[in-house]
C-alpha cells in the first residue's frame, strides 16, 4: 500500500488539504494526517477558547482538524520514508509550516531518496524553495507568490495551470486547483487505472 504523510500547521487553507486526503484515501492510500500545531485556538463571538490538544490544527478559515498523529507521535514511529509528503498552502500555515525546522530536513530527504514532493497554493514558495527542492524545476504556485522566489533557486514557474509535475515534485496553482492537483498525486503515485476509477466514482467532470 502506498503512503502519503500531510503536515498542518495553524493557518492551512482547508480545501487544498482536505481534498488531497480525501480522493488519495478513496483510492487506497494509507495517508496520515501530522499536526506541528501546538494547540488551537478559536475566536468565537461572544470570546473565544483554547483547545489543549497537540493535533487540533485550525484551518485558515476556522474549521478545526484533529490530525492523526503530532509530529513527535509519527516521526518516533517511522520505520522507512513515505512514498509521498504534501504540504498544504494558506497564510499563515505554510509560513508556520516553514517556519518548523525538524520539517526542512526531512523534505530534503525525501527529495534525496526520489520520494514524491508535493506542495500547493502558498507551499510550493514558502515552503519547498527554502529546502532546494524547486533548483531546475518547473513549478506553480499561488499568483504573484513566485515573486518571492530567488533568482538563485533558478526555478521556472508556469502560469494559469492547475498543476505541474516535475520529476518527483508535483506544485498546485490554489485553492480552485485543488481536485485536479489532487488526481495528479493519485495519478502518480497508482496509476492511470486507478485515477480513472476515482475520477468516474466521484463524479468529477
Amino acid at each position: 500500500m502506498k503512503s502519503v504523510v500531510v503536515f498542518l500547521s495553524e493557518g492551512f487553507e482547508e480545501i487544498e488539504a482536505v481534498t488531497p486526503i480525501d480522493y488519495l484515501r478513496r483510492a487506497g492510500v494509507c495517508v496520515t494526517t501530522v499536526s506541528v500545531s501546538a494547540q488551537t485556538k478559536v475566536e468565537m463571538q461572544e470570546g473565544c477558547y483554547t483547545l489543549n490538544d497537540p493535533h487540533a490544527v485550525l484551518g485558515a478559515h476556522g474549521v478545526i482538524y484533529i490530525a492523526d498523529k503530532t509530529f513527535d507521535e509519527w516521526k518516533s514511529a517511522l520505520k522507512e520514508l513515505p512514498d509521498a509528503l504534501f504540504t498544504p498552502g494558506g497564510m499563515p500555515g505554510a509560513k508556520n509550516l516553514a517556519d518548523f525546522a525538524p520539517l526542512t530536513p526531512f523534505i530534503c530527504d525525501m527529495h534525496k531518496a526520489g520520494k514524491l514532493v508535493t506542495a500547493i497554493c502558498a507551499a510550493p514558495v514558502v515552503v519547498l524553495a527554502k529546502t532546494g527542492v524547486l533548483s531546475g524545476k518547473k513549478y506553480t504556485c499561488y499568483p504573484e507568490m513566485e515573486k518571492m522566489v530567488s533568482s538563485s533557486v533558478k526555478a521556472t514557474h508556469i502560469r494559469n495551470v492547475p498543476f505541474v509535475t516535475d520529476g518527483n515534485v508535483i506544485t498546485g496553482r490554489g485553492p480552485g486547483a485543488a481536485e485536479e492537483f489532487a488526481m495528479e498525486i493519485v495519478r502518480v503515485l497508482l496509476g492511470e487505472k486507478v485515477a480513472k476509477k476515482v475520477h468516474d466514482a466521484s463524479c468529477q467532470r
